[in-house]
């Protein structure tokens, strides 16, 4: 019973650090893709310079930095509090070496003290030959052989341990270093945490004074956005009304609708459909490259400025120049057109779920296409007088129904 407790001691003083020690990586690679984030948004912020028209954009990034900012910092709290717990974790594991490799240490040192009074009494040899018969004699030798090879072991398994301890040493000395490395930079980040409030709190007086302009901007965008909608829902009541007629035709393949007043599919369709909503959570992002979402779905109150509320049927998403808006998911392209606010539009249709594009300079792909997932289907329109704000619309519909794209995308 008493061995068994001192396995279970030992086993938990050697197994508690390597836990630690893969909490300090998964916290590690957790901030290192924070600070990309961080990265991705300031190349966006700098790219992008301040105007009336796109300031609650550039405010919502800089909200973002903030919020990356302080998720950094919380991380390498976290990342030192696992780092200080792994090098008191490694103290007790050397505490507990030192210890062993005392012990082990003294029992050598007993044994070659031993052996060397037992010398001037009587060597190996006259210890053998003493034996009373052979027997004797062979057990004694077997003995000495034993002893020696025992002695071997000893010194082999000091040496071993003292290296061993060496090397956690050497490791504590490198945890300590990187912990002060990481308080370091930690204090570094909360300063410019501290700046970067003081950046927003200055544009958040700015937007309050020019909140009758930044109101009437957003009265016009909302003006827009209906425009867009009507739009919207008149093709899919238009492709309803088509797919309608088509089965009823004979010499058309057979169609069906999921529900009563809805887009009848052929076989080919219900199939995409039923891929396309398995893969809820799982569509990538329509666009590559360095992006933030600065407008979010359905009706939000901004958290910074008040009494301003936006509504929105899909996401904006605030990309570098040059970007092209990707194809989420296999399809064929339904429609293409204008409109004003929303430059080229390209709707996809997936069985009875819709992905539509918003904003873009220039169109890839002609209505009847067929697309593949990730395909670029248009270059996006950068806004030379809104300070080079490239911004990419992204809706997702099931039939005449909107539905939140942050729920479908990874």
């Amino acid at each position: 019973m008493k061995y068994r407790l001192l396995f279970y001691l030992l086993f938990c003083v050697f197994s508690i650090p390597a836990q630690n020690q893969k909490q300090i990586q998964d916290l590690e690679k957790e901030r290192l893709a924070t600070l990309n984030e961080i990265e991705e948004t300031n190349r966006l912020l700098k790219e992008n310079t301040r105007t009336t028209s796109n300031a609650l954009n550039r405010l919502n990034l800089l909200v973002e930095q903030i919020n990356l900012r302080k998720k950094n910092i919380q991380l390498l709290g976290q990342e030192v509090t696992s780092l200080n717990d792994n090098i008191n974790d490694k103290e007790v594991q050397v505490k507990s070496l030192e210890n062993g490799l005392n012990i082990k240490k003294q029992n050598y040192a007993n044994s070659i003290k031993k052996m060397y009074l037992n010398k001037n009494s009587q060597n190996n040899l006259l210890f053998i030959l003493s034996s009373k018969n052979f027997t004797q004699s062979y057990h004694r030798m077997m003995y000495l052989k034993a002893f020696s090879l025992w002695q071997k072991k000893q010194l082999e398994e000091i040496i071993d341990k003292q290296n061993k301890i060496n090397n956690e040493k050497n490791l504590l000395v490198e945890q300590r270093n990187k912990k002060q490395d990481l308080l370091k930079e930690r204090q570094l980040e909360e300063n410019k945490l501290s700046r970067e409030e003081e950046t927003k709190k200055a544009e958040v007086i700015t937007l309050e004074k020019n909140k009758k302009k930044l109101q009437e901007d957003l009265a016009l965008k909302q003006k827009q956005a209906n425009a867009l909608n009507q739009k919207i829902e008149k093709i899919i009541a238009e492709e309803v009304l088509k797919s309608e007629k088509a089965a009823k035709s004979n010499t058309q393949e057979v169609r069906t609708a999921e529900v009563k007043g809805g887009y009848a599919m052929t076989q080919s369709e219900r199939n995409l459909s039923s891929t396309f909503a398995n893969n809820k959570g799982r569509l990538p992002f329509p666009l590559k490259g360095n992006y933030k979402v600065v407008g979010y779905f359905g009706i939000n109150q901004h958290k910074e400025l008040t009494k301003i509320v936006t509504n929105n049927n899909g996401i904006d998403i605030e990309t570098t120049s040059g970007n092209d808006a990707r194809a989420v998911f296999n399809g064929v392209v339904s429609r293409i057109f204008t409109l004003p606010g929303y430059n080229n539009s390209i709707i996809v249709r997936h069985g009875n779920y819709l992905t539509f594009y918003a904003n873009l300079e220039q169109v890839y792909v002609k209505q009847g296409d067929n697309v593949t997932t990730g395909q670029a289907i248009g270059k996006i329109y950068t806004d030379r007088e809104k300070g080079n704000s490239t911004l990419l619309h992204f809706e997702i519909w099931k039939e005449q129904t909107k539905l939140d794209p942050m729920t479908w995308i990874r």
